[in-house]
């Protein structure tokens, strides 16, 4: 079983979500999932899409739901202090599910962190509400994709996440560089035992030799350098020039080359850029470090089309696949 939370109640998680346990009942590969959210406004969204979406839907009520009904009016398209307490409430409870062990892992819909704001909740993402539930200090952000041929999967994890970009040399800690490398090498090591890893830089053209900005030179290098010779069986370049390290997924994506089996950005938009060039409606947000695995599709709440019966669930899928697959 896996516990989904439907996201916030104004945007397109009911839509996505159903859209794609649709799409997974016609290939005939249904995975058993424990919706979270309220039964009255989930029933009454299927029945208003049915009038509006040429995609199939599943019925709600061929699921369990944990109801937690909303407090307040929600108007689709309009996030606010109602469909953000509802979206952080419905995502608390389903935590609950997975660590009683009702669930095995975690697939969550959009939220809106203004709405969550409005609620009074001041988390910058779901990401960090989850270290946060599970006891732990951090929790890691990556992106994965299966290229469209199936023979090779792309894997971003971000080493710092939601936080202004004046704010990532701060943060950019050699402590937490060599965190998210073992995290990404943990991941990677799903897939491959001797993992090839690349790293960008911080700097354009990677500092070029101090020229550019000294955090390469002064710890970055070093730090990599130390962290390959404690692992020998693994393949580490970097750090590389941001502007050209995703090259190679790029022709890996396109089925002309081998990429890395894990990249890791220094920064939310470094690593965020290329992903969504590249798999857009194909990548999954995994958060790693957690006692469980959560993945969540690699968009936001689409709150200009919600309710009109347009969205997606291409990532939504995926991230059901996902979670069914690795966790």
């Amino acid at each position: 079983m896996i516990a989904l939370a439907l996201g916030d109640p104004a945007g397109i998680g009911a839509e996505v979500t159903l859209k794609a346990l649709a799409a997974l009942q016609a290939r005939g590969g249904a995975i058993p999932v424990h919706l979270v959210g309220c039964r009255r406004w989930l029933e009454q969204t299927y029945i208003d899409l049915r009038k509006r979406s040429a995609t199939p839907l599943a019925d709600p009520g061929d699921y369990p739901i944990l109801d937690l009904p909303l407090r307040g009016e929600v108007i689709p398209g309009q996030g606010a202090a109602a469909s953000g307490a509802a979206s952080f409430d419905w995502l608390s409870a389903a935590v609950d599910l997975v660590l009683s062990g009702q669930a095995r892992a975690l697939t969550t819909a959009p939220i809106a962190k203004h709405a969550w704001h409005a609620a009074g909740h001041r988390y910058p993402g779901q990401t960090e509400r989850l270290a946060e539930l599970c006891g732990r200090e951090r929790a890691s952000m990556l992106f994965t994709a299966r290229s469209p041929g199936g023979h090779w999967r792309l894997n971003t994890l971000l080493a710092t996440t939601h936080i202004p970009l004046a704010q990532v040399p701060q943060a950019l800690t050699p402590a937490l560089v060599e965190h998210q490398l073992e995290m990404l090498l943990a991941f990677c090591q799903r897939f491959e035992p001797q993992p090839r890893l690349t790293v960008a830089g911080l700097n354009p053209h990677a500092g070029e030799g101090g020229q550019l900005g000294l955090e390469e030179q002064d710890w970055l290098i070093p730090l990599l350098n130390s962290w390959q010779q404690r692992h020998p069986s693994v393949t580490l370049t970097g750090p590389l020039p941001p502007d050209s390290c995703w090259l190679g997924a790029a022709a890996a994506w396109r089925g002309e080359g081998q990429g890395a089996d894990g990249y890791l950005a220094l920064y939310h938009d470094q690593g965020l850029i290329p992903v969504k060039l590249l798999a857009f409606d194909a990548a999954v947000n995994t958060s790693l470090g957690l006692p469980f695995l959560r993945t969540s599709p690699d968009h936001g709440t689409g709150f200009d089309i919600a309710g009109s019966g347009l969205a997606r669930a291409d990532s939504m899928l995926a991230a059901l696949e996902t979670a069914s697959e690795l966790g």
